[in-house]
């Protein structure tokens, strides 16, 4: 299992600096990023219906759920800086394989869920500024994946200062509006005060929640911690996870700050002149001028959501690129993973928008908060079994006061989200003219789901999780190995990846060099971590591509062969020309796959870029199995 996020994997020094101040501003960043997911056109949504239908009454849904998310975001800090790997690659070794391909697909449901409430805020965004249609400014959205590719390539403090940029237009923005709307403090701070007014308000705070707490930012953040570099002593992994969760309180508590202004000025404005259906955005920005009596207020409003939108898409597709890769292994372009999680968020924003009318995008912006939060569970539990494990968390595990706050937080979102279940259930089967089809298509499905969660709560207690290296080669390092030697050459590098094709390659190159020759084993690992953290990451799937290396060299020493192993990080076509022309090797031997076609394009054909840029003779060796 490769790194999370490789290319940026410790790529930000947090060693060497002169105080503390800068020592803690090193590790300020990756909560920015996260905090964005917490201010994004979905929470714009339910904000603004629940202030204008219920007044300040669900200000303490969103102050619970921030605490909540503090909690988990924290717990999901811990889990990667102590171990290493994110919430996706913790699963896959803990859970079956057809159990991860399930809490796969529920996660890319709910990063789906949270780009559809993105490419809408942004698309609102551009219609309410410049006058450019819904389903137009839903497809400009596609440009802003480029916008990602540019800042990775920049390095990961480039992206940071980006968002946090982005993070104080939207604060700005609600600074004013707040002057704008002079909300009666003593009213606010009654809403403090728990209170569900009815049924339409427990659905309104149930999307706050899934809008606050969201699944896709869990396992964001235990990868973007990984793009650290400290010390690994036990005094530095405590100093690190202190220092994140500083980052954590101030970047969620602004967060939070931004979730109140838009239900304030929802309330103190909408509530108030007795509006109290606007749930629509585009509602909120045209009414805002005549209430307020200004014309800055509307176009605060417009530039604040187009800021959201935009800082939120980004955190979004790294989240789809974490999840794909941890839980299948799956190693694509990430331009290609970033277009493909940007066309499942489009392509129902313009079909809905198409059938339905621009009027329904707030209670599809709703809508995509209420499936964030039923996916909540399938994320949270298992994380919290993972931080709450001393082995795996190597006596950095969560006290049990903080796991029996974890677990009340967890089955509170869990009931509340079975209660709206219920409800919708009800309804259905009391207004379904074929209740039949409902029973035998519906119900199946929800108690599915509710196996699952009960497995995910229960296995880890009943079994330990799988602590055994886990062999991602097709072949299972049953090498044939050739003795034959035919010509001797003193120094052959062979590039492997644990495919079918390394067999081919090595019988080849030991052919072409023989037992006087000293062979050098290549592996690049390159997963979204290492092109971003290099050589600095230390994540479980590079220790399992290491040992995999370690086992080849083990069985060619026992055929009396001389071999060392070489990891590299990032792109190959980038990787391997270093380290050929750093070193002093002969040639080169490498397998193909024989892709062709819409697979070099998804996979990218390494050897055609890298030939061009060694300096010594490369042995091409096709696998006769590839088509």
């Amino acid at each position: 299992m490769g790194k999370s996020l490789e290319e940026v994997h410790e790529s930000v020094s947090t060693q060497n600096k002169k105080s503390t101040f800068r020592r803690i501003l090193a590790f300020f960043g990756p909560a920015y990023l996260i905090s964005v997911g917490y201010m994004d056109p979905g929470n714009w949504a339910t904000d603004i219906a629940g202030g204008s239908q219920f007044g300040y009454a669900l200000i303490w849904v969103l102050l619970m759920s921030n605490i909540m998310a503090l909690l988990l975001q924290s717990l999901s800090a811990r889990l990667g800086i102590v171990t290493q790997r994110d919430l996706a690659q913790a699963s896959r070794e803990t859970y079956s394989p057809f159990i991860n391909y399930v809490l796969y697909f529920l996660a890319e449901i709910a990063i789906a869920a949270c780009e559809l409430a993105e490419v809408l805020g942004m698309a609102i965004g551009l219609n309410l500024l410049f006058g450019i249609s819904l389903i137009d400014g839903v497809i400009i959205t596609v440009l802003d994946t480029f916008l990602l590719l540019f800042l990775i390539n920049k390095g990961m403090r480039k992206m940071e200062a980006f968002i946090i940029a982005l993070v104080a237009i939207i604060g700005f923005s609600f600074v004013f509006q707040m002057f704008f709307a002079q909300p009666h403090l003593p009213d606010v701070l009654s809403g403090l005060i728990p209170s569900v007014p009815n049924e339409a308000a427990l659905y309104i705070a149930i999307g706050i929640i899934g809008a606050t707490v969201m699944p896709h930012n869990l396992y964001l953040h235990s990868s973007l911690v990984q793009t650290r570099k400290f010390d690994r002593s036990k005094a530095g992994i405590k100093q690190a996870l202190k220092y994140n969760f500083i980052d954590s309180t101030i970047a969620l508590n602004l967060a939070f700050f931004v979730n109140a202004a838009i239900l304030i000025l929802a309330a103190s404005t909408f509530y108030k002149a007795g509006m109290f259906e606007v749930a629509e955005i585009q509602d909120a920005h045209r009414l805002l001028e005549p209430l307020l009596g200004t014309n800055m207020a509307p176009i605060l409003f417009a530039v604040a959501l187009i800021a959201a939108g935009q800082s939120s898409t980004i955190t979004g597709t790294l989240a789809g690129q974490i999840v794909m890769e941890g839980y299948l292994n799956l190693r694509i372009q990430p331009w290609i993973r970033r277009i493909i999680t940007r066309l499942i968020a489009i392509v129902p924003a313009i079909v809905v928008i198409s059938i339905f009318g621009e009027e329904v995008t707030g209670k599809l912006l709703i809508l995509s908060q209420v499936i964030l939060s039923l996916q909540l569970g399938f994320a949270i539990i298992p994380l919290i079994h993972f931080v709450s494990d001393k082995k795996k968390m190597k006596g950095f595990h969560i006290s049990k006061m903080t796991q029996i706050a974890s677990w009340t937080i967890a089955i509170i979102i869990v009931l509340l989200n079975a209660k709206l279940v219920y409800d919708e259930l009800t309804g259905w089967l009391e207004n379904a003219e074929n209740p039949i089809l409902i029973w035998t298509t519906v119900v199946p499905l929800i108690l599915a789901f509710i196996i699952l969660l009960l497995y995910i709560i229960f296995k880890p207690l009943l079994s330990k999780a799988k602590n055994q290296l886990y062999n991602h080669s097709p072949h299972h390092l049953k090498l044939e190995i050739d003795e034959s030697s035919v010509y001797k050459t003193k120094n052959i590098a062979i590039c492997v990846d644990f495919s079918d094709a390394d067999q081919i390659a090595i019988n080849n190159a030991l052919e072409l060099g023989g037992k006087e020759t000293h062979y050098t084993l290549i592996h690049v690992v390159e997963t979204v971590g290492a092109i971003i953290y290099g050589s600095n990451i230390k994540d479980h799937e590079t220790h399992i591509d290491q040992e995999l290396l370690n086992q080849y060299q083990l069985k060619l020493i026992q055929k009396g062969f001389s071999i060392t192993t070489k990891l590299g990080f990032g792109k190959p076509h980038k990787t391997i020309p270093k380290i050929i022309n750093e070193g002093n090797f002969d040639i080169l031997v490498m397998g193909t796959h024989g892709h062709t076609g819409l697979k070099d394009l998804i996979f990218g054909t390494t050897v055609e870029q890298l030939r061009h840029k060694i300096n010594i003779p490369l042995f091409i060796v096709k696998n006769k199995k590839s088509k």
